[in-house]
């Protein structure tokens, strides 16, 4: 998909979309066709594997600066739901910066563009090309430090459940999360390089403003980059600890039906031998089967008390 926006003006930053390519707009390609980007190369002059970089879902975080533009792309992350259970990880964007326009290129549709097209990024002009890459390098950071967030709290949730379960399912899900956050620190710690090539680009050292934005934006990338490691720490041993609980639950549960076997086994035990056809006592006695029962029962009461005693309940 293929659309095109440009702001009014640095008094009206109403972001207005265009049919056409016109200077100080901002392109913005969402999974393009072929006949999208060749329409993009025409028009932009940009080389087709520029274009098609940030289509390759496995491109890592970098920066190429060529004499008619500046290739910037970085991972940023996003969410999908596999069998009923929410996964994170992350894919490329790609930002092209020229003298007359700003293209961005991306695999799916992202909230981190839609926030700009929704008009919900204040002071955002598409002419302000080198502030506009700074502001979207700010959201993907933040994103990235939303979703840790969520994994958090989401893993909480799942340990909870996990206190009183005897099943794999609940483990699944934080070795789900555990993954996601080992595809997030990869992807923090290849745009963490590429956020420190930016500082060296000219772009970013025509204004003391925008060199203040880039290092708070790698500030916020290593925040994420520590809390990555951090949750990644706590996933790993609370799987680790509770793998052990529910084996632990589920030999207290072999334990109880152990018991209860040997309880069980005893009145048939003690059935077996007063059922067989030989001369036993009390065959002759009237009240032969309320004593038999008698005994059962106690002996039943005082396997019962043994086991407890033996901590078998």
């Amino acid at each position: 998909m293929l659309s095109i926006y440009k702001t009014k003006s640095e008094a009206d930053s109403t972001l207005e979309k265009l049919k056409d390519i016109e200077h100080g707009c901002w392109i913005n390609l969402i999974s393009p066709t072929e006949e999208e980007l060749i329409l993009v190369h025409k028009k932009t002059n940009i080389p087709m594997e520029a274009l098609k970089a940030p289509l390759d879902d496995e491109e890592t975080s970098r920066i190429e600066s060529e004499n008619s533009h500046i290739l910037v792309i970085v991972d940023i992350p996003f969410t999908e739901v596999e069998e009923n259970s929410l996964t994170y990880d992350t894919y490329p964007l790609g930002i092209i910066h020229t003298d007359s326009y700003i293209i961005t290129i991306c695999l799916k549709n992202s909230r981190i563009l839609n926030d700009f097209t929704n008009n919900k990024i204040k002071s955002f002009y598409t002419f302000k090309k080198s502030r506009f890459i700074l502001q979207i390098l700010n959201r993907v950071s933040t994103s990235f430090l939303l979703y840790l967030r969520q994994i958090d709290k989401k893993s909480e949730m799942i340990e909870k459940k996990l206190q009183n379960s005897m099943k794999n399912r609940e483990l699944i899900q934080l070795h789900c999360l555990e993954k996601s956050l080992v595809y997030f620190s990869t992807s923090l710690k290849s745009n963490e390089i590429t956020l420190e090539k930016m500082l060296k680009l000219e772009i970013m050292q025509r204004y003391a403003e925008d060199q203040d934005i880039l290092e708070d934006v790698i500030i916020e990338n290593k925040q994420a980059i520590e809390m990555t490691e951090i949750y990644s720490n706590i996933l790993a041993s609370t799987m680790d600890f509770f793998a052990s609980v529910i084996s632990n639950n589920l030999n207290i549960v072999m334990k109880v039906l152990a018991s209860v076997t040997i309880l069980m086994a005893i009145p048939t035990i003690i059935g077996g031998i007063f059922g067989m056809n030989v001369a036993l006592p009390l065959a002759n006695n009237p009240h032969g089967f309320s004593i038999i029962m008698i005994m059962t029962i106690g002996a039943c009461l005082f396997a019962a008390y043994l086991l407890y005693k033996k901590d078998m309940f």
